[in-house]
């Protein structure tokens, strides 16, 4: 019998956020099902650590050289063919709730599915507005529940023969929006400050330092649930963009006093020691964030409950992750984009009682362009040529084959971008070293340009180094390392037939490297 399959996206939830990782930072009880009853995977790396790009790659198998969304400005053309047009033409009902963020209109609206109910671009947390086949209309409530509730409808209504839901949450986007009903939680503790968080990025490529994603400097007042008491909140009933609340909470110079206004409380906070002030700008993003987690894992809950009422959970693939990874304050950074561990792994549950060992865990590597070939094998449904991803099922089951290729793809292609300042890269992670290249040029631009950096080259040890915080490019003793990782990245790129940007390991070999020790 057909399995029927779940596949349940949030967007930019870092695996640390999930109990069933390890962090000690927060409880997801039902997450942690999910895991306890299948798998947790520990090297699911994104091919391109952003929004639209990672969704491009999940439905169609393909990397985004291929498919063409590149960046959050390049949309997806629906005529491209998906997973879920696929599993449809071979007796599956299909379905998709939630974030699509992949375009609007005819040519880049939802195709393959049997119903649909997408956000307009990022989506609000509160009566959030829908995309339906038949027009747009807004639905009262909170996000996460309704997104939640649709997918459970569709469930009920399907029960009788196989289905693919995909369900898709808008949390934890930033800016975060908690229910109240966890508006409890941290009240009385703080969450560990990660130990790279005073990160004074030396011994890195520039990009580190250049990114504009700090929590000490970057976050905005409505981040952290702040604001300067002026500004308009809202308009006839509806949201209007508060610049205010968007302005960047500055960093708090030596010597210098700051006094800031909580929105909720009025209570008033006063600084005059710039490290206490970075930590406490932490403690208000981290809460928000986690309470926003939280209603995740009750829909979770709510979902796994209706499957064991209704009898399915035997015969249900069930998949729980992230668009990409997130940084928490490692490196003193929040966000994505950058190809660095905390930003690169995605979460990756799974669970499918029929086939799948209970409890286990993996760090066989994977990407997310082969979620799409996993589903259509499963189905039993032939995967298409043009398909660049491969089947998880091996792995998942614990028959991982000796010529597994242990090596992630990953190329971020918006460089400089005005809000995060991220540079453009590509590399390859191994199953203990990556290497990565910051080409750092805008996106079909020809030759150098005045205004960029010089491209540098990195290389981690991720054994020895799981924080990333020695390069070991241009250290003698791991110039063969380099030279392997090197000629990985080479074979990788000419086998998916992305272009490179930097001189080939061929080209290199006449150096004669020395062997790794």
């Amino acid at each position: 019998m057909r399995p029927n399959i779940i596949f349940i996206m949030a967007d930019d939830h870092a695996s640390r956020a999930i109990s069933a990782y390890g962090a000690g930072i927060n409880h997801t009880p039902n997450l942690d099902r999910i895991a306890e009853g299948g798998l947790r995977h520990d090297a699911t790396y994104v091919t391109n650590s952003i929004c639209t790009p990672s969704r491009a790659a999940i439905l169609t198998g393909t990397h985004n050289h291929v498919n063409q969304v590149t960046t959050l400005v390049t949309h997806l053309d629906n005529r491209f063919p998906t997973v879920a047009g696929l599993l449809r033409s071979s007796g599956y009902r299909t379905a998709i709730y939630g974030k699509w963020h992949l375009g609007e209109g005819p040519a880049h609206e939802p195709k393959g599915f049997d119903d649909w109910a997408v956000v307009p671009g990022q989506g609000d947390y509160w009566d959030p507005a829908f995309i339906f086949p038949d027009g747009k209309r807004r639905v009262p409530g909170y996000a996460t529940d309704i997104i939640t509730d649709m997918s459970i409808d569709f469930i009920e209504k399907n029960q009788d023969r196989p289905f693919f839901l995909m369900c898709h949450h808008k949390a934890p986007h930033r800016s975060f929006e908690p229910h109240p009903r966890h508006a409890h939680l941290w009240a009385d503790e703080d969450v560990p400050l990660p130990e790279t968080f005073n990160d004074d990025y030396s011994n890195r490529a520039a990009a580190a330092a250049a990114a504009k994603m700090r929590v000490r400097s970057d976050l905005t007042w409505e981040d952290i649930a702040l604001v300067q008491p002026i500004g308009p909140e809202a308009v006839a009933g509806e949201l209007v963009v508060d610049f205010l609340k968007m302005r960047k909470v500055p960093d708090l110079a030596p010597g210098d006093t700051i006094s800031v206004i909580c929105a909720e409380t009025g209570e008033r906070f006063t600084f005059d020691d710039p490290q206490a002030f970075a930590e406490f700008k932490y403690q208000r993003f981290m809460k928000r964030y986690l309470r926003t987690v939280q209603s995740i894992d009750d829909g979770v809950g709510r979902m796994l409950d209706k499957l064991d009422e209704l009898g399915l959970t035997e015969n249900t693939l069930i998949i729980y992750t992230s668009d990409q990874g997130f940084f928490l304050g490692e490196h003193g950074w929040f966000d994505k984009r950058y190809m660095y561990e905390e930003s690169l792994q995605m979460p990756f549950l799974v669970r499918y009682p029929a086939a799948i060992p209970a409890g286990t865990t993996s760090r066989d590597i994977c990407c997310n362009v082969d979620f799409a070939p996993t589903f259509l094998d499963y189905a039993g449904v032939k995967v298409p040529s043009f398909m660049q991803g491969t089947s998880l099922r091996p792995m998942l089951e614990g028959k991982t084959p000796e010529d597994w290729d242990q090596l992630a793809y990953h190329r971020y292609w918006m460089h400089n971008d005005a809000f995060h300042g991220a540079w453009a890269h590509y590399g390859v992670r191994g199953p203990r070293y990556k290497l990565i290249y910051w080409y750092n040029k805008p996106l079909g631009q020809i030759g150098a340009h005045p205004n960029d950096a010089q491209p540098e080259w990195e290389l981690f040890d991720c054994d020895t180094d799981p924080f990333e915080l020695t390069n070991l490019a241009h250290d003698p003793a791991h110039a063969g390392v380099f030279a392997q990782m090197l000629a990985l990245m080479d074979a990788k790129m000419a086998e998916i037939g992305d272009v490179a940007e930097h001189v080939s390991a061929d080209v290199l070999a006449g150096l004669k490297l020395p062997e790794p020790a």
